[in-house]
């Protein structure tokens, strides 16, 4: 059964194209200007626009494609990556709250009776609770370096495969503000720390071509 995080990856759009529309048809569609350039990609026969990567795992072109990931068995691409920012704070917060817990519950057997603060043994609850606190800290580093990662991303308008690859910039400079709320939504509003909130990026053309 695939977890929660499946769940968000599954039931939302990462920016993918359109597989297979890379057509004669489609192309005279879009009403080309004299020395445009239309990339196909020639695994998924579909037109790859500009800063778009083909996912291996996926079988499509995404669109801004920064990684495939496992948790969320999607990519991470442009229309979700709010969601997975979001995602890994949370679980962050969460297994910080966990080892925080934790830590009330180690000091209160010890100032307590072993035997009224856990149903276990004394030597079991010991090592339950050293468990508990190396997965609540796993998973807060983990989860803590993603986050750090995605934000540092979206700051500098770089994906993680373009950062890998070195590849050249093609895109116009924008403020660090600018690209987070074109991650995010505009204007800046609690939304932004809601997972249920579609971002309003506004309208953005599907297909960039590179002259």
């Amino acid at each position: 059964m695939p977890g929660p995080g499946q769940f968000v990856g599954l039931l939302t759009d990462i920016g993918a194209v359109p597989k297979g529309n890379a057509t004669k048809e489609f192309i005279e569609s879009l009403q080309l200007k004299p020395g445009q350039v239309v990339y196909k990609c020639p695994k998924c026969c579909s037109i790859k626009p500009d800063r778009a990567h083909h996912c291996s795992v996926c079988k499509r072109c995404i669109r801004k494609m920064d990684h495939h990931c496992p948790w969320v068995n999607n990519c991470v691409g442009e229309n979700n990556q709010k969601y997975f920012v979001l995602f890994t704070m949370y679980i962050a917060l969460i297994s910080l709250h966990a080892l925080i817990m934790v830590g009330f519950h180690f000091l209160h057997c010890f100032e307590e009776d072993w035997t009224k603060c856990s149903s276990f043994s004394p030597p079991t609850t010991v090592i339950l609770l050293i468990l508990l606190c190396f997965e609540g800290l796993l998973f807060l580093i983990f989860t803590s370096v993603m986050f750090g990662t995605q934000v540092h991303s979206i700051c500098t308008d770089e994906t993680g495969i373009e950062q890998l690859k070195k590849e050249e910039r093609r895109w116009a400079k924008k403020t660090k503000w600018m690209n987070m709320k074109a991650v995010f939504g505009h204007p800046f509003s609690l939304g932004w720390a809601s997972p249920f909130a579609t971002p309003d990026q506004g309208k953005a053309d599907p297909y960039q071509y590179v002259v």
